[in-house]
């Protein structure tokens, strides 16, 4: 018997599924879950970082706020003044506190004992898709009127009148409801996916290894958890860039609101 048949015949994952969660204890809401505690965890260490990094800023900066400077300037310059440009400086407590409380959340997903993305629940990055999502149509209302703001979404200058009558539906349909969908969705199916990837490597090893050791299965094992180190660098960068694009699709629609010639 192969070790790939020994999976499909004995293999019974154990506990519950890496995405169910129930109520952390008995007679809990239904909504105090472990991910639920991890995002206001890493909510909570984002507020101590940057409290500790700019309570008592000095001239010269060093330990966390030489960290906390860093980082933003590595938002600032990589995402905020592309986009907004003369209004970065207003949006960076925004685009700094959404960049670093997503990447921790993403992070937790490596993190041992923790080892679970907040964001790969879809609810978290809807509630941060919505707000950006409000944001927007807020502010694009607030500045080119509400009539301006819906002509010059729909009906981009200098085309072809006849054109409009394709372009302005799908216009509307792709800043209206495709763009804040696929801004949550990005993010959510990306940290699934990566957790479900590790979750399996990591189970191959732990089965061939410890659960169901034979020599055949062994060679299996080893791959296993080659491949979860090898996984675990790739879903660290993953889990980077996905806090990096959420946050500059954020920054984006920010300044497409603000700047309607751009």
């Amino acid at each position: 018997m192969t070790p790939l048949m020994l999976v499909a015949d004995d293999f019974k994952a154990p506990g519950p599924s890496i995405f169910d969660f129930p109520p952390l204890y008995d007679g809990a809401p239904y909504w105090l879950t472990k991910p639920v505690l991890m995002a206001i965890f890493g909510a909570v260490v984002v507020c101590a970082v940057a409290w500790s990094a700019f309570a008592k800023p000095k001239l010269v900066p060093r330990g966390m706020q030489n960290l906390g400077e860093m980082g933003y300037q590595f938002v600032r310059d990589q995402v905020a003044r592309p986009f907004l440009g003369k209004d970065a400086e207003r949006w960076m407590p925004l685009l700094l506190s959404l960049f670093f409380l997503i990447l921790l959340w993403n992070f937790f997903g490596v993190i041992p004992l923790i080892q679970i993305p907040v964001a790969s629940h879809i609810a978290f990055p809807i509630v941060f898709a919505i707000t950006i999502y409000v944001i927007k149509i807020y502010l694009g209302i607030k500045h080119q009127g509400l009539g301006g703001y819906f002509k010059n979404m729909m009906f981009p200058p200098g085309l072809p009148k006849p054109i409009y009558v394709l372009l302005a539906p799908i216009e509307f349909l792709s800043n209206l409801i495709i763009a804040p969908f696929t801004h949550a969705v990005r993010l959510f199916a990306n940290m699934f996916a990566g957790h479900l990837i590790l979750a399996f490597f990591s189970m191959v090893g732990f089965w061939f290894l410890f659960e169901k050791p034979t020599p055949l299965g062994a060679g299996l094992g080893v791959v296993g958890v080659i491949m979860t180190i090898a996984m675990t660098g790739f879903e660290m960068f993953i889990e980077f860039l996905q806090a990096f694009l959420f946050t500059m699709l954020a920054a984006m629609y920010i300044g497409n609101s603000l700047h309607a010639e751009h």
